[in-house]
């Protein structure tokens, strides 16, 4: 997650990033959000706005991950039925 400056710098963006293995989903998607918004807004110069993209490629591929994680959880729990401890 990029986190801003509040030491009242202008345009104030640290280049301290989560690294986003250690995100978990909610936090993830709501990075996204944020690198999308950010995105459409415009007024980024290219090399900005593709490390961005960058970044929410990056976001977009772990949230997926984390998803495909839990539908596993799901499909294992009802594979084993009612009665197994799973």
């Amino acid at each position: 997650m990029v986190t801003e400056d509040s030491g009242g710098t202008a345009g104030g963006k640290r280049d301290a990033v989560t690294p986003i293995s250690q995100l978990g989903y909610e936090a993830c998607r709501d990075e996204l959000i944020e690198v999308v918004r950010t995105l459409e807004q415009g007024g980024l110069d290219l090399d900005a706005s593709l490390k961005l993209w960058e970044r929410g490629e990056e976001l977009a591929r772990r949230c997926e991950e984390h998803l495909a994680g839990a539908r596993k959880r799901v499909e294992d729990a009802l594979a084993a039925g009612p009665g197994d401890d799973a």
